[in-house]
């Protein structure tokens, strides 16, 4: 299996105007979320790519057309050493950080060494089959497996470009206030919670999809209104998660173009099966969960259309069945399967809502949710957390309570165009504490884990689609890692006079790999 042959190579169609224009002006943009750090071993969720994306880049990414393309790699390939499974990697060359400093191997190794490394990274996991990162010289390096590990090419390679020499002279407060990357943009300033500064990168290696524009600020607006009214002032020129409500009057609007699209996450209702002690670890208690769910009224009153059902894996995502269907509304035999259950009047439980703004109307959905949930006697006593408290309840394995212990509005992203393998080593396989394993679990179900470490285990795509497919419907028929709803639909608006493609990763389309304005 070679680099060249499963990836297509990279050909970017610029308009004139991109393609020629050199790097002036200022652009002013807004983002409805904020993410954590700016480290990109660091990371703890999906929406920390927004920023990180913009400044670092990976061995390999997806273009505008969801086609994985080699990126700071020029070439890999998938060899076998001695019977086991090895990553070849040739670097581009000429690649620099924004320190000046050449890209080489030694960077992805630091880079390696630190996610690997538990008291980094909320990811270490991923690493944990890797036996040695091998440098051949400053533009070649090989990955070698313990055994296989299907996600690992799954998950675009995994490695960040970090500069290790940078690094080790600032430290990581240094490195946590100034961070330098590879990427189109660089790093000026950063104001928490209020706007992040950038620059672009004048010696940015790829000459053809690029920034045009000079000077970037994002500014973080959660609430919607606000941020609307900031881009009908003018006092930004573009905006994400444009409210469902609006869609239709910013896609009339004069002067504004638009664009809409899957975001590439998958929200889903999760509870604690895995404690005896919990209705949910009942079955039928999770039948009637799933089944007192309208989430076809959702989508269109709460998301005015904006979202697309999914049943445990996405359309367009790697193990995508069109048999396997979401769980259709259906009160009556949830009260049914609830009074089967030991539970003829129901009972009461927390119910925990995201109430930041990660996703359109995340907040309200997820109040509906709850609403459906009580009319067939499950009483939710909703509790809402904003994104930072939200994300240490889900997480497993922390010191000290509390324990999730009721109903969750969660997420976990599978990417675009999408593979579950990640998300479900995370939420589906049960926790295992310091193994990566359910990492946000609620599961233990030991059919369900041991079909997961064989879908990791198996690097062939054909034979990890059909395990997929036994995943999903097992999950699916048992109601186990959570019951899946939708993937929200986003909208990005901005001015006519900005000349903006959207890239899907990494930072579900929020990429400014290439924007500028018009002349």
């Amino acid at each position: 299996m070679r680099g060249k042959s499963i990836l297509a190579a990279l050909c970017v169609a610029l308009s004139p105007a991109m393609a020629s224009a050199q790097a002036a002006g200022d652009l002013t943009v807004a983002f409805g979320a904020e993410g954590t750090v700016l480290d990109p071993t660091k990371y703890s969720a999906g929406v920390d790519h927004y920023f990180i994306g913009q400044m670092f880049e990976q061995l390999v990414r997806y273009d505008p057309d969801q086609k994985q393309v080699n990126w700071l790699a020029e070439s890999w390939e998938l060899q076998q050493q001695e019977g086991k499974p090895v990553i070849d990697v040739k670097l581009r060359p000429g690649v620099k950080f924004h320190n000046g400093d050449p890209l080489t191997s030694a960077d992805f190794e630091f880079c390696f060494e630190r996610l690997r490394d538990p008291k980094v990274s909320r990811w270490s996991h991923l690493q944990a089959n890797v036996e040695k990162f091998e440098i051949v010289d400053d533009l070649h390096f090989k990955i070698h497996f313990k055994s296989p590990d299907g996600d690992y090419i799954a998950g675009a390679l995994q490695l960040w470009a970090l500069p290790k020499k940078y690094f080790e002279k600032v430290g990581e407060d240094g490195f946590a206030r100034s961070p330098v990357g590879t990427g189109p943009w660089k790093f000026v300033s950063r104001s928490v919670k209020e706007e992040l500064k950038l620059e672009a990168f004048d010696d940015y290696w790829n000459k053809d999809a690029r920034p045009t524009v000079k000077n970037l600020t994002i500014k973080i607006i959660p609430e919607d209104l606000t941020r609307v009214a900031a881009f009908k002032s003018g006092a930004v020129d573009w905006i994400d998660n444009v409210p469902p409500s609006m869609v239709a009057e910013f896609k009339k609007m004069p002067g504004v173009k638009t664009f809409t699209a899957i975001s590439g996450n998958n929200l889903y209702i999760d509870f604690p099966s895995y404690n005896p002690a919990s209705p949910f670890s009942k079955l039928k208690v999770r039948q009637a969960a799933a089944q007192a769910i309208d989430m076809d009224a959702i989508i269109k009153s709460v998301l005015f259309g904006q979202g697309e059902r999914y049943a445990e894996v996405g359309k367009g995502s790697a193990g995508y069945d069109p048999e396997l269907k979401p769980y259709a509304y259906n009160p009556k035999q949830a009260k049914q399967l609830l009074a089967e259950a030991g539970y003829p009047t129901g009972f009461d439980t927390p119910c925990y809502n995201l109430t930041t703004p990660r996703e359109p109307n995340i907040k309200e959905m997820g109040e509906a949710v709850f609403a459906y949930l009580g009319q067939v006697g499950i009483r939710c006593r909703v509790q809402g957390l904003e994104y930072g408290a939200w994300i240490n309840l889900g997480r497993r394995g922390r010191n000290g309570p509390p324990e999730m212990d009721g109903v969750l509005s969660w997420m976990w992203s599978q990417g675009l165009p999408g593979d579950p393998a990640t998300p479900w080593g995370g939420h589906l396989h049960s926790f295992v504490a310091g193994k990566g394993w359910g990492s946000y679990s609620y599961t233990d179900d030991k059919q369900a884990d041991a079909m997961i470490e064989q879908l990791k285990g198996t690097m062939e795509q054909p034979k990890r689609i059909e395990l997929i497919h036994q995943i999903a419907k097992y999950k699916h028929d048992n109601v186990l890692g959570g019951i899946s709803t939708y993937r929200p639909v986003i909208t990005l608006a901005w001015r006519d006079k900005v000349d903006f493609r959207p890239w899907p990763f990494p930072g579900a389309w929020r990429e400014f790999q290439e924007i500028g304005l018009k002349k």
